[in-house]
């Protein structure tokens, strides 16, 4: 049932302009799938998905082409308009990001994928990162500073 329901979540988020979760949960409920709230925001973080501007103002959800090189390169510009400062010690890594944007570089991390880091907490400017030992940390704080500097390239 998860599986379909995540298709029938892509297959919406192509025809249409989804700007919530309850906009989401209701074209779900329209295609004959019963979820709740809970139900959709878990998908939707399964999914990784991201909201993305759109051009007659506004953003909406949409899922990353996974493994892309164009989602890779978004994600890295994100970073590079958000991100003021990165620091390590221990297995922490502290991304501190302009007022509001922590939340939004987080998602962008999550879907770049870094075998590295085990799990995130983002609050308005300040990122927390856990990773799985100090090395790691070391690795993924240098990799996060060269994406948020500018023509920077993806994970290599």
């Amino acid at each position: 049932m998860k599986r379909e329901r995540q298709a029938a979540i892509r297959r919406i988020l192509e025809e249409k302009t989804v700007r919530t979760q309850g906009e989401l949960a209701e074209a779900l409920i329209s295609d004959g799938f019963r979820v709740t709230q809970a139900t959709v925001s878990r998908d939707m973080k399964d999914m990784r998905l991201t909201k993305v501007a759109v051009p007659e103002g506004g953003y909406r959800y949409a899922a990353p082409a996974a493994g892309s090189r164009e989602a890779g390169q978004r994600m890295v510009r994100l970073l590079a308009d958000c991100v003021t400062g990165v620091e390590t010690g221990g297995q922490m890594i502290v991304v501190k990001t302009l007022s509001g944007a922590a939340n939004t570089a987080a998602e962008a991390l999550d879907v770049l994928g870094m075998p590295e880091i085990m799990g995130s907490i983002a609050g308005d400017n300040t990122i927390f990162l856990a990773a799985r030992d100090p090395e790691g940390a070391a690795q993924a704080g240098e990799r996060i500073r060269r994406m948020a500097r500018k023509g920077a390239k993806p994970i290599d």
